[in-house]
């Protein structure tokens, strides 16, 4: 019996050794957040959003098939869809094909390829937004072909995929260029893009995302501008962003945030931020994170809006104020390794 087990303990070994050189065929894991907050419009409680509220609750798959093509997919377990798909609550689920070291392409639902830190950020590291981010449909089915070059430290990424805008009876597209550079203190994610918001008729966005690394220091400043056919291209139609953050050791994070977004023109297309929208959000917060790995994390935020009277059916309002406290964790839940 005593030989028995050892030989057993010993091909276990053996075999978590030669795992550690394997390619994960299939990861499965969920990520969760929870969060107790409080909401004022103009100081009167907005009681459907205060309380205990479940944030977010995702489950996502990733692995190799062989030494070429990759997948990814995840989830939202929170999220309702539509009798017609229940693509509806999938973020995103595609398959990659690594050509080389060079060349790669993807196909199947994705993020649609816009620029900027904010627009980057997973939704359930983020917990107050430009009014354009709360507006976007950011998951879309299309083509990416990516090139990476400079040993690695830029990407180019052209994309053909459904419009954000798209209608159930209605055939929209959108193409996308974009630049993700990383050159130690600063780095970039740039893009182009041209948007049906009807057939036929596009919105165009110049989007410059950029990061400055600076010791414990981090800037992120998004500079975006829209504009449709026949409109002022510059200074009519835009957003911006910014966040700044202070990590004194890798435990813990301090922020300061503010977005500003505005449409003086008198043309519709814009659905993210419609016409005669004037709105500043601002806001600060701390990140704890007790675990080594991270899976662990402890915030908390507050908020406040500043703007004009606007629309109604807009993301943000005049005067509104939110406070949050919460939680979030992850968890890698199965996993199975590719021979080679």
């Amino acid at each position: 019996m005593k030989n028995t087990l050892c030989a057993l303990l010993a091909a276990i070994c053996c075999q978590f050794a030669f795992a550690q050189q394997e390619e994960k065929l299939f990861n499965l894991g969920i990520e969760a957040r929870a969060d107790y907050q409080r909401e004022y419009i103009d100081g009167d409680a907005i009681n459907d959003n205060c309380g205990f509220k479940g944030k977010f609750l995702n489950i996502r798959v990733d692995g190799q098939l062989n030494d070429k093509f990759s997948y990814s997919y995840r989830q939202r377990l929170n999220k309702e869809h539509s009798d017609r798909s229940f693509f509806d609550a999938t973020d995103w689920v595609y398959l990659k094909y690594q050509a080389n070291e060079h060349w790669a392409v993807s196909a199947g639902k994705q993020v649609v390829a816009i620029g900027g830190y904010e627009y980057d950020r997973a939704p359930i590291d983020l917990y107050f937004c430009s009014e354009y981010w709360n507006n976007i449909p950011c998951y879309q089915f299309g083509v990416n072909l990516m090139y990476t070059f400079n040993k690695g430290a830029d990407q180019l990424l052209a994309q053909v995929c459904e419009s954000p805008f798209r209608q159930p009876d209605k055939d929209m597209y959108a193409a996308n260029l974009m630049w993700y550079g990383s050159h130690g203190w600063f780095n970039t994610i740039y893009s182009v893009n041209m948007i049906e918001y009807l057939p036929g008729e596009f919105i165009n966005y110049i989007t410059l995302g950029n990061k400055f690394n600076v010791g414990d220091f981090s800037l992120e400043l998004d500079l975006m501008n829209r504009a449709v056919e026949d409109q002022t291209f510059f200074l009519k139609d835009f957003s911006v962003m910014s966040e700044l953050s202070y990590a004194p050791s890798d435990k813990v994070n301090v922020f300061a945030k503010a977005t500003y977004d505005v449409n003086n023109s008198d043309k519709v297309g814009d659905y993210c931020v419609t016409a005669g929208t004037e709105i500043t959000h601002v806001g600060a917060g701390v990140e704890y994170y007790p675990l080594e790995n991270k899976s662990l994390r402890l915030h908390a935020i507050f908020s406040q809006t500043i703007g004009s009277d606007r629309k109604a059916g807009v993301a943000l309002m005049p005067e509104q104020a939110y406070a949050s406290i919460g939680l979030k964790w992850k968890m890698d839940l199965l996993s199975f390794n590719l021979k080679k």
